[in-house]
């Protein structure tokens, strides 16, 4: 689509050259309303993330197995915050790629590591709570913090090892190559055989595993339920069980919500982006973005549903950190999370 100018003369992203791309109109109103606007989301994301990172890093009490896999999640929030959500508006506002062709290969490769790592951080999740609510005796033994540290570790160094053999074979970052592609665009081809890898590698099989391991979750909660009311109505004494169950239970629920809206978040984006040139660059760009703002909403699921995430971030603002002792404070007291 060409836009012109008030003049009719159309403007290009690279005058100077010829196989540049047309760049797009907007009124300089336009132009500010939208910086602002992506400036404040950027910000704001990278804000929120920073307080989860600090509060699960800072105070020793939530040094848990399962606040570690939300410190690893916090982190590739932070990231699509600070590098991914600034660099692609600006492409989206200007209409062009001013970075040159290494810079958009270094793009594509961030994003496609965020996007990787988010998804091992969700199956973590998910096998977290399903070793927790399913095999509770032997989630000591089997989930430790050194072991999820290590499998954490182990998962960014898969996603780092996965998106390079991507990169490296069949997709094109180099756009002066491809002659459907102008000057100034910042795009990526794959072959089909990574296509198809691709396909089951970051959509079939992690989305299958969360949600197979998710309904086992939620029926056991219902069987445990089952026990622990029909227990209650015999008249027997059940009650530290039945507190350990709920609190299982309300973290298993917790944590699969913040697993639904992501994929709610990101499954149709990639769903539609294999549909490639046939896709409205609209429709595209409002999933991509989609995907992005999850990563403003998860902080905001932890100040609803976390008491210590709220406690610990009054203590952040209020600077209570900085006193002696203070990561010593334990934020799950009067607190059943």
């Amino acid at each position: 689509m060409a836009y012109e100018t008030e003049d009719r003369e159309i403007q290009y992203c690279f005058p100077a050259i010829n196989s540049s791309c047309i760049k797009g109109k907007h009124s300089r109103h336009e132009y500010n309303i939208m910086y602002v606007f992506f400036s404040l989301l950027s910000a704001w994301t990278v804000f929120l993330n920073l307080l989860v990172i600090i509060s699960i890093s800072h105070f020793k009490k939530l040094h848990t197995p399962t606040n570690l896999i939300i410190l690893s999640l916090a982190v590739v929030d932070l990231l699509t915050g600070l590098i991914v959500m600034p660099v692609d508006a600006i492409k989206l506002i200007e209409t062009c790629w001013y970075f040159g062709k290494s810079a958009c290969g270094l793009f594509t490769f961030i994003l496609s590591l965020i996007i990787s790592a988010s998804l091992s951080n969700l199956v973590l999740i998910a096998l977290d709570r399903y070793v927790a609510v399913c095999h509770p005796l032997q989630y000591p033994q089997k989930i430790t913090t050194t072991k999820t540290l290590m499998t954490i570790c182990l998962c960014w160094f898969c996603s780092s090892a996965y998106i390079t053999a991507l990169s490296s074979s069949n997709r094109r970052f180099d756009t002066s190559d491809t002659t459907d592609v102008c000057y100034g665009e910042c795009s990526v081809t794959m072959s089909f055989t990574w296509t198809v890898t691709d396909l089951f590698v970051s959509l079939l099989f992690p989305s299958a595993l969360i949600i197979a391991l998710y309904l086992k979750i939620f029926h056991v909660v219902h069987q445990q339920v089952k026990v622990i009311n029909s227990l209650l109505k015999s008249g027997k004494c059940v009650l530290e069980v039945s507190v350990r169950r709920k609190s299982e239970s309300k973290a298993a629920l917790t944590l699969g919500i913040i697993v639904a809206i992501h994929l709610f978040c990101w499954l149709p984006l990639y769903v539609f982006s294999l549909a490639g040139s046939a896709m409205s660059s609209v429709i595209v760009n409002f999933l991509t973005w989609v995907f992005y703002i999850n990563s403003a909403l998860n902080p905001l699921i932890y100040a609803l549903l976390y008491p210590w995430f709220r406690k610990s971030v009054k203590h952040i603002l209020s600077l209570k950190i900085i006193q002696p002792a203070s990561s010593l404070v334990d934020m799950f007291t009067n607190y059943h999370s």
